[in-house]
């Protein structure tokens, strides 16, 4: 076992590597009753092609999200109801990236711990139950495509990129999912769901050899290969469209405008990138900013306006958007002040209140175990420790916020997706 004390931050994880290649951190909370444990697996909807045994193979768009609704079945009945009763409140969830089961309760942690480990570790599927999910998640998708938000999201993913699979739903689509079989279903567990490419997180008041003792009791003894994935060519920075329009039925047009960023990133650096552009883009335009004053004051955008940066399955991007009567020309003021930046820099004080905020809010996010086992299990999939942030922020420079802006905001890097109203 390995331990780390963060005393910045008031922080102490303990790491323990298991023999079937499984790793557990557990964030120790001294004195709360509360604990949350997170058991997740590097597997999300973005890894559709992978190698096997020497042999590539290629699963159908959403199995990943399908396979996280059959998990919870068990021979015995349904996992969920059991976590239900002994006091737990479960739920999980698929991205691009990762699925992850979790749940958090008050007491009876062990016997909760116990559930979780045993059922997202016991494949069970049965064909008249896949059919039935598969009627069900068909509905979901058919809802969310007609989703403006849905829309205008993928609709820039669409833009930027032409063969990583990030550029696709998560859920699939009604055809892609009718071709998954309880086969495909057993055949993507082995793969994604063997110890050695998932991870156990826990905060609370909670001893991790404990925690480990009950992982060996239910877990394989073995740890299964590692899969290697294929996200497809690097199409390069540039975006693949540069606008990408839709009508549905809204009120005032929805925009999102994005650009990519660098893949080749692991580790500490992928981290610094991250924290560097969240604070690059509030500091050009977010709500503290004289741009977003002015874009505010003329009604080019309202509250709804957002920025973010996302990094998963061989693709990051930058992105920016809201509600606006004219997407155009936000993107066209957006670019201008980016370009401004490379003549005056950013304004320093604003740089370091932001900085400031951010420090913050990674302090206040310490306050939320599940947030905590996210991040843990995030950091440990990327290669990064995440207890790390507030330091790393604390480094970051407005020279090297403006680089970031200078490079990725640039008019010919930047893709549009518009949802407007129907004529």
């Amino acid at each position: 076992m390995r331990s780390k004390e963060y005393p910045a931050i008031g922080e102490f994880v303990c790491r323990e590597q298991m023999e079937n290649g499984l790793t557990i951190y557990v964030d120790r909370k001294m004195g709360y009753n509360k604990s949350t444990a997170f058991f997740a697996t590097r597997y999300g909807g973005a890894d559709r092609r992978f190698r096997l045994g020497g042999k590539w193979v290629d699963t159908p768009a959403g199995v990943a999200h399908f396979l996280e609704h059959k998990m919870f079945d068990m021979p015995e009945g349904d996992a969920l109801t059991a976590l239900s009763a002994a006091g737990a409140s479960a739920n999980a969830f698929t991205s691009s990236f990762i699925t992850a089961y979790y749940f958090e309760c008050t007491g009876r942690f062990e016997e909760n711990l116990r559930t979780l480990l045993r059922f997202v570790s016991t494949p069970y599927f049965m064909q008249a139950s896949v059919d039935k999910e598969q009627g069900i998640i068909g509905q979901e998708i058919r809802m969310t495509e007609d989703d403006p938000d849905y829309a205008l999201y993928y609709g820039l993913l669409q833009s930027l990129y032409r063969e990583n699979p990030v550029r696709d739903s998560v859920a699939g689509t009604v055809e892609s999912i009718a071709e998954i079989t309880p086969q495909t279903l057993y055949d993507c567990h082995k793969v994604f769901y063997n110890p050695s490419n998932m991870v156990l997180c826990v905060a609370g008041d909670q001893d991790i050899r404990r925690i480990t003792d009950i992982a060996r009791e239910i877990l394989p003894v073995e740890g299964g290969e590692r899969p290697v994935r294929d996200y497809g060519k690097d199409d390069g920075p540039t975006p693949v469209r540069k606008v990408n329009r839709r009508e549905m039925e809204v009120s005032q047009p929805l925009f999102m405008a994005g650009a990519k960023a660098d893949v080749s990133l692991t580790g500490a650096a992928a981290q610094r990138l991250q924290l560097t552009a969240d604070l690059a883009l509030k500091a050009l335009m977010g709500p503290s900013s004289a741009l977003y004053a002015r874009l505010y004051r003329d009604g080019l955008i309202n509250q709804t306006f957002l920025t973010e940066f996302e990094s998963n399955s061989g693709a990051s991007f930058a992105l920016f958007g809201g509600e606006s009567r004219d997407p155009d020309a936000v993107v066209q003021e957006v670019t201008a002040q980016a370009a401004a930046v490379e003549r005056a820099g950013l304004d320093t004080e604003l740089f370091e209140r932001l900085k400031k905020a951010a420090i913050g809010e990674q302090l206040r996010g310490l306050d939320s175990f599940n947030d905590v086992c996210y991040t843990m299990a995030q950091g440990y999939f990327r290669g990064y420790d995440p207890f790390e942030a507030c330091r790393i922020i604390e480094s970051i420079g407005p020279d090297e916020a403006a680089a970031f802006l200078r490079e990725h905001l640039a008019a010919d890097r930047l893709a549009l997706s518009v949802v407007s109203g129907t004529r």
